[in-house]
């Protein structure tokens, strides 16, 4: 765990919930019940039920106590309350272009909401970090491994 502060929407807050749940309540019990089954079938060195389901279920313990971690440490910004809307703060949507003229929508969330398919970028990212107090308009300077970039804020949604 970092140093920094676990900012999460509440939907990320309510989906690492979820995970939890699923893992916790669903998961586990039917491999408890799969390795209970297998541990009574005899020899357990060559019992690949029985293996598999043991390293599954360290599997599931280990990601659940991360969870129950990452879900104390939460300290959930809900973007709907953001008063002041024409910056671009944790939650934004914001639509900007970049020196290529390719325009992207970009989402700012928590780092465990991240997920580069859906625009959803961790407010710690270099690009997230470029836009955050920008405006409508406003031009700001990412670094990236090819050097500085320049992107133009075109929206903000929150």
């Amino acid at each position: 765990m970092s140093d920094r502060p676990n900012y999460i929407t509440p939907e990320g807050l309510q989906t690492l919930k979820d995970e939890k749940h699923e893992l916790w309540s669903v998961e586990r019990p039917k491999v408890v019940k799969v390795v209970s089954w297998a541990a009574g079938n005899g020899d357990r060195s060559e019992n690949a039920d029985y293996q598999y389901g043991k390293k599954r279920l360290r599997e599931i313990d280990r990601r659940v106590r991360f969870l129950t971690k990452r879900i104390e440490a939460a300290k959930v910004v809900d973007p709907t309350e953001q008063t002041n809307r024409d910056q671009v703060f944790f939650g934004a949507t914001v639509l900007y272009e970049n020196d290529r003229e390719e325009k992207i929508r970009v989402r700012i969330v928590g780092e465990d909401e991240v997920d580069s398919t859906k625009g959803l970028i961790s407010w710690i990212s270099p690009v997230a970090r470029a836009l955050i107090k920008g405006r409508v308009g406003d031009l700001v300077t990412v670094k990236t491994p090819k050097g500085d970039e320049e992107l133009e804020i075109l929206e903000i949604h929150y």
